[in-house]
């Protein structure tokens, strides 16, 4: 059962790559490495006692896409991940992010079209909700006006599926919207390693508490929160990861009720930015040094999910915590510091 993930040297795709290669799937890589490193591959070969596939290929070359797609035509699904992902720098870049996000997600989905059986799983976001009005959020929440380029290339993209699948009835698709996914692998093999300055909150937390980050900036503490931080639902990764293998078996079983389906995955527990730093400090025994700064474009006060219909139509839940998630970063950190 050949599966390809694209972007599957990055955080989530290469531990999503383990889950499939331990429950036996054969599984293709596909990345650039333009966020991402080969001594990721050697992570999950060192994790599962498997070697998958790897070519570095570039998604936005159609003619590479179209090639690979002529060599792999027994694949039974593909997990598509390649994608620019940092809210801040698509404020910057928009363009960058239309082009890198929109157009690899056409040229895969039009090869798609020509392959006998098409299974296809979206890496989406809970930044299609924007600012959602009610917690906590359900699939059947609106769809408001994106307050990233990010945000709004997951929108954008989740709509391009959605059409292709009115007209196509071969592809059958799900969107995994996933809220704010952290953590690493229990053997701190593999985790997330972000290139350059992190974007996100937990790689940052773990470099200034490991002395590469002098402090960390915690951006406003005005909004209408619990304790004035923005409120965000962090999920393990391992969790993400099952997911897409259970989402995968769904449209290999033919289990989907339409061949587009759309799921939260998240805790469904909201936390601020002030008690992720708590929990830091509890599961790290140290005090993290932290400074309150002016609010940051394009963030959302607060987002967590409904997980019911993950829950009881997926079939899947969350099985870790957030203090889990921590504790599972701040391994796989301290094993960087060791290195």
């Amino acid at each position: 059962m050949k599966v390809l993930v694209t972007g599957g040297l990055g955080f989530i795709g290469s531990h999503t790559v383990v889950e499939l290669q331990n429950e036996g799937y054969q599984v293709v890589i596909i990345d650039n490495l333009s966020n991402s490193s080969l001594d990721v591959l050697k992570g999950i070969v060192a994790i599962t006692g498997k070697t998958p596939i790897f070519e570095k290929l570039d998604l936005k070359d159609k003619a590479q896409v179209q090639a690979f797609f002529k060599q792999h035509q027994d694949l039974k699904g593909v997990i598509h991940f390649a994608a620019s992902k940092a809210v801040g720098e698509s404020v910057e870049k928009p363009l960058l992010y239309y082009e890198n996000n929109i157009n690899t997600l056409v040229y895969v989905l039009q090869e798609l079209e020509k392959l006998t059986i098409s299974n296809f799983i979206f890496s989406s976001s809970c930044t299609v909700y924007a600012q959602a009005d009610v917690m906590p959020i359900t699939e059947e929440a609106p769809i408001k006006m994106a307050e990233s380029p990010y945000g709004n290339t997951k929108q954008i993209g989740e709509e391009i599926i959605q059409d292709t699948c009115n007209v196509n009835a071969k592809i059958q698709a799900i969107a995994l919207r996933y809220f704010n996914p952290i953590g690493a692998h229990e053997s701190a093999i593999i985790g997330e390693l972000p290139i350059g300055v992190p974007q996100n909150l937990i790689p940052y937390i773990m470099q200034t508490a490991s002395g590469i980050r002098e402090q960390l900036s915690v951006f406003g503490d005005d909004y209408p929160t619990i304790d004035g931080t923005c409120v965000r639902d962090y999920i393990h990764v391992v969790d993400v990861a099952k997911a897409h293998v259970i989402a995968l078996q769904r449209l290999l079983n033919n289990k989907n009720t339409t061949n587009f389906e759309v799921f939260n995955l998240g805790t469904g527990t909201g936390s601020s930015v002030l008690e992720v730093i708590q929990a830091f400090e509890k599961v790290a025994n140290q005090k993290l040094n932290y400074k309150i700064v002016n609010r940051r474009s394009g963030d959302v006060v607060s987002a967590y999910a409904d997980t019911t219909k993950a829950n009881e139509v997926l079939g899947w839940k969350a099985q870790y915590n957030l203090e889990d998630a921590i504790l599972s970063s701040w391994q796989w950190q301290k094993s960087l510091n060791a290195v």
